[in-house]
């Protein structure tokens, strides 16, 4: 039922003006998922409240809310169309009442890690692009089908939801920098392992898909008691995201893997000073897929020690920096990173050697991130010891990766078997710290395993040996010819 839903808002989203691309129907689904879960979730704490004979304060006023608004009810539990707002008159209910309403929560909250700052936040960066109020009806009597009551509802979603971002990455243009393959992402969480009780921390989190995993990983670990369960609510998963859609696509997600209100926070994590990180902020577990190739101004580089104008080296100094003396990182990276020889890239790889065990390094093949030809490797590491040796893992999945053929989670699973014993094979192997030059740090991917054999033969040898064996199949022919 939902997968058909998720399918005609699609097609109601195509039909209208504002909506041009992938990034739209996201986008525009996201807003009004959104107000619809918070009516779910308002609905869920009113009833506890009153089953425990207290009293529920709802976040939103009463004329804002979904069922006032968006889908009122007849005494038979069908929308009321003598008082449901359409056309012209909704579409100027969105946009100069609702919306300005919603964005007003992020100066009247009181706590930026509430759900209530959460919808300030979100309501402040998004707009209505759909122009027809007709279309935004539509959508509305789609969305109100959807419910977000029970587990087995939110995975549901979730996995729709999931599916929709996917579609965005594939459509290329900006989409491909919110989604990470998710079979990429279950394998680095796998093998990074996070426990109940650590903090997780991505400073580019995109569409939150590394901290829905996590969370999954961890809420199924154990069964969970009421403690852990609030821990994993509150106190477990950090995020920061630069840009509006993102931050929005990321909050959405989390709360449709399960977390009520996401500490994701808008902010532009590079713009933090390094020497402002103090032990309170550090985290145990970091996984990211931060940007790459992005042009940093130079005020920005002036937060590093090294300085370069390529995001994904100053995201690296910024997760060494906040990762606590112990903790892990699973960091995914171009594998240019591991040979480029200018200064910023140098002293990156000697920094990362000489203050964390970098124990493994992955390389992806090509077509692993659809719609770029941009090859990656993933970088594992501990904080608060030097490198001694590095396990190398070559994927080799025997075919081409893209959309036809996308990155699945058989692809890795050798790899992630292996990754914990650290295991010798034809696709892994081991590089001593003593086996890198000291001057350029170079870590490049060569796997001794593919050295093909030199033929050094002499062109006579080679051509005598080709008259041979021509010989011996024209002697077996004749023998064939006469038998029969």
């Amino acid at each position: 039922m939902y997968k058909e839903a998720f399918k005609n808002i699609d097609n109601v989203l195509w039909k209208d003006a504002g909506c041009s691309s992938e990034l739209d129907y996201v986008e525009q689904t996201s807003w009004i998922l959104f107000l619809k879960y918070l009516d779910d979730y308002e609905d869920e704490k009113e009833t506890a409240a009153i089953l425990n004979g207290e009293t529920y304060k709802r976040i939103i006023d009463k004329q804002f809310i979904w069922k006032e608004w968006a889908y009122p009810k007849t005494s038979e539990g069908k929308l009321n169309y003598d008082i449901a707002l359409t056309g012209d008159d909704l579409l100027e209910f969105v946009n100069k009442e609702l919306f300005p309403h919603l964005a007003g929560f992020k100066q009247s909250a009181e706590n930026p890690r509430s759900i209530d700052y959460k919808i300030g936040e979100i309501f402040s960066e998004l707009r209505n692009k759909l122009q027809s109020g007709y279309a935004i009806r539509e959508v509305i009597n789609k969305v109100n089908d959807l419910k977000f009551l029970s587990n087995k509802e939110k995975l549901e979603l979730s996995s729709l939801y999931e599916d929709k971002i996917k579609n965005m990455g594939n459509a290329g243009r900006n989409g491909g920098e919110y989604y990470t393959p998710r079979p990429l992402i279950k394998s680095i969480v796998k093998v990074i392992n996070p426990q109940i009780g650590e903090t997780v921390y991505d400073g580019a989190v995109g569409s939150a898909g590394f901290l829905c995993e996590a969370f999954d990983w961890m809420s199924k670990s154990k069964e969970l008691n009421a403690a852990e369960y609030q821990q994993l609510q509150n106190n477990t998963f950090y995020g920061k995201e630069k840009k509006s859609l993102a931050y929005v696509i990321g909050v959405m997600n989390m709360i449709l893997h399960g977390v009520e209100a996401p500490n994701i926070i808008h902010t532009n994590t590079l713009a933090e000073n390094l020497a402002d990180i103090q032990q309170k902020d550090r985290v145990d577990v970091i996984l990211a897929n931060p940007p790459f190739g992005g042009k940093e101004r130079s005020e920005i580089q002036q937060n590093f020690p090294v300085k370069t104008s390529e995001s994904a080296y100053l995201f690296l100094q910024h997760f060494i920096k906040i990762m606590k003396s112990g903790g892990r990182s699973g960091v995914v990276m171009k594998n240019t990173f591991l040979s480029n020889v200018d200064n910023a890239s140098i002293s990156l790889r000697k920094q990362l050697l000489e203050e964390c065990n970098l124990y493994s390094i992955l390389s992806m093949p090509k077509g692993t991130f659809i719609g770029t030809p941009v090859q990656t490797v993933v970088l594992f590491f501990e904080k608060g010891k030097p490198t001694e040796k590095i396990w190398y893992y070559e994927l080799n999945v025997g075919r081409n990766l893209g959309k036809i053929n996308p990155l699945n989670n058989q692809d890795l699973g050798d790899f992630v078997q292996r990754a914990f014993e650290k295991e010798v094979s034809k696709n892994s192997w081991f590089v001593n710290i003593e086996e890198i030059n000291r001057e350029t740090w170079d870590l490049t991917v060569n796997n001794p395993n593919n050295i093909e054999k030199i033929d050094n033969r002499r062109p006579d040898d080679i051509i005598s040996e080709i008259e041979q064996l021509e010989e011996k199949a024209a002697q077996a022919l004749q023998k064939i010819k006469e038998i029969l």
